[in-house]
């Protein structure tokens, strides 16, 4: 007869190789049996944390810290699930009890630095990721974290960043280097090149929305679309996804180097990363340099610092000639945008001008808080000074934070502007956030960190976008996307002229009013959202690089 600690271990076999289903059944015979385990009962809300029902997580958690109120894997854990759930104060709380419990503890401070940077704090962000780096050298999450963070701080630049990430290549991919194999040949390009794209977020997620057109308008006839799906949830977007590859591999819980084993066993030619230094990144696979050509597309800003990386897919306004020194991949241009973007089709219709109603401007900004920094805040208080009678509307998670809220109106009266001026919007349903857009005459772009699917949204619901991009990637977003769409004239040359430029479009209402009524047909025929000009401009920058490498190292019939 098994054991409850023997069907734990069972259990958590089939919980580490993604096999989700057989490990709640047995957790939940172990719970059966001996109600108040706590590791089935913390591993039981850890899987529900992991398809998303975040509240059966949190119960669980807490169950599990009542029994045991010292456990810090559950008070970890609890942590990251409010976190996700926008209670960054008790999130916090959580990590630091966690870490006074055990000071030592790597993946608190790293969720500790998450949390912080959710909040805007970024200097207290990075300390805790350097600690968790301090701790434990190899810690590759964390490292990415940090690299994540430092694209957010205000003064960032592009050689900055390029040394900071060839650091990681150093430190954790450098020694794979040894077994790469050596793709002596590549196929001939006469044939279909096997294209493979790795990512955990192939879903509703900002790489789903710029990748699903690419997919559904590939001709099969030139390439085939090998799909290495790293996520455990699907969804509507992930099943358009499955039905547009050529093959489709589910490989989350499997290992970087069985992963990477897979990818040459699939004979993929091209090999695209989809996430960069972001969350479940799978960068360890591409420095084990699984397939002859590797290319990183869209989920990062800028490079990844890794040798192995061969390219960086951009255009000529997101990576300018003349900047390439500070990309460790070779630059491939795409020559309009080097996104293409699926609109929701469910959003609402565009509305009125709010001004027109309301007798004043409202501005507006649903960007990550980790991109709204001191900075950011002092210049638009400049903006909202210069239209005395304008609004600034900011949502999203964490702005239900009472903390995180004091914190944001502490930072705009330090500069003059009255708490009754801003409204402080929590986050919502995806419907309920894009009719928030109603409310929205001018959207204003954070800088260093410009918007890319904010900005895309906000463009969708008729609300135009004043920008000013900087040097980094990071910063030049709306740039490519506001060019594409032809909106060149709300693009600042610099922070003073953006200014301006913000404060011209609030008192400019009839010009406001027409580019709302025509913003959204203006972008459903731009080449930003044109899914067959995209490809056939793709497939074209894939086939010179094909003939390229062909040239330098031959080809296998």
């Amino acid at each position: 007869m098994t054991t409850i600690p023997e069907a734990l271990a069972i259990a958590i076999q089939h919980h580490q190789s993604g096999r989700l289903q057989a490990a709640e059944q047995i957790y939940r015979q172990i719970l059966q049996a001996e109600p108040n385990d706590v590791d089935a009962l913390h591993l039981l809300g850890v899987i529900a944390h992991q398809v998303g029902k975040l509240d059966e997580a949190v119960a669980c958690y807490r169950r599990a810290l009542v029994l045991k109120p010292d456990y810090v894997g559950a008070l970890g854990n609890l942590g990251l699930a409010l976190k996700n759930q926008g209670e960054l104060d008790e999130a916090v709380a959580c990590y630091r009890r966690a870490l006074v419990l055990r000071p030592g503890y790597v993946d608190a401070h790293n969720n500790l630095g998450t949390a912080m940077k959710d909040q805007g704090k970024l200097d207290e962000a990075v300390a805790c990721y350097r600690r968790a780096l301090e701790l434990k050298q190899d810690s590759v999450i964390a490292h990415s974290n940090l690299l994540i963070t430092l694209q957010y701080r205000t003064g960032v630049t592009l050689a900055a960043l390029a040394e900071a990430h060839a650091e990681y290549d150093r430190q954790h991919a450098a020694h794979l280097r040894a077994a790469i194999p050596q793709h002596a040949k590549v196929r001939d390009c006469r044939g279909r090149p096997r294209l493979g794209f790795v990512s955990p977020d192939l879903r509703r997620h900002p790489v789903g929305y710029f990748l699903i057109r690419v997919l559904e308008n590939f001709d099969q006839d030139q390439f085939e679309a090998i799909c290495y799906s790293d996520l455990i949830v699907k969804d509507d977007l992930t099943h358009r996804f499955q039905a547009g590859a050529t093959e489709w591999r589910d490989v989350f819980g499997m290992s970087d180097e069985r992963l990477a084993e897979q990818i040459r066993a699939d004979r993929i030619d091209i090999l695209f990363d989809l996430a960069g230094h972001t969350g479940y990144n799978r960068l360890l696979v591409f420095a084990r340099k699984p397939a002859p050509i590797q290319v990183s597309w869209i989920g990062y800003e800028g490079t990844t610092g890794l040798a192995a990386m061969d390219y960086l897919l951009a255009d000529h306004l997101m990576i300018p000639e003349g900047s390439e020194r500070h990309y460790r991949e070779s630059v491939l241009r795409m020559p309009d945008g080097y996104l293409c973007y699926d609109p929701p089709e469910t959003a609402p219709l565009v509305g009125p001008l709010p001004s027109l109603k309301n007798g004043f401007a409202t501005f507006g900004s649903f960007n990550n808080l980790a991109k709204i920094t001191p900075e950011v805040v002092s210049v638009w208080a400049e903006i909202l000074r210069g239209a005395p009678t304008a609004r600034l509307v900011m949502k999203y998670r964490g702005l239900g934070d009472q903390t995180v809220r004091e914190r944001y109106l502490d930072l705009f009266a330090a500069h003059g502007v009255d708490s009754q001026r801003l409204d402080l919007l929590p986050w919502s349903s995806y419907a309920d956030y894009l009719a928030t857009y109603h409310q929205v005459d001018v959207t204003l772009d954070p800088f260093p960190f410009s918007g890319s699917t904010i900005t895309c949204e906000s463009l969708w619901m008729g609300v135009p976008v004043a920008t000013s991009p900087g040097e980094t990637f990071a910063s030049r977003h709306s740039l490519s996307h506001l060019s594409n769409v032809g909106l060149t004239e709300t693009i600042a040359q610099d922070l003073d002229e953006y200014v301006e430029l913000a404060v011209s479009l609030a008192g400019d209402l009839p010009r406001l009013a027409v580019l709302r009524a025509g913003l959204r047909e203006r972008m459903a025929a731009s080449p930003l959202c044109d899914g067959k000009r995209f490809v056939a401009n793709f497939a074209g920058v894939l086939h010179d690089t094909w003939r390229q490498r062909e040239t330098s190292l031959g080809f296998v019939e």
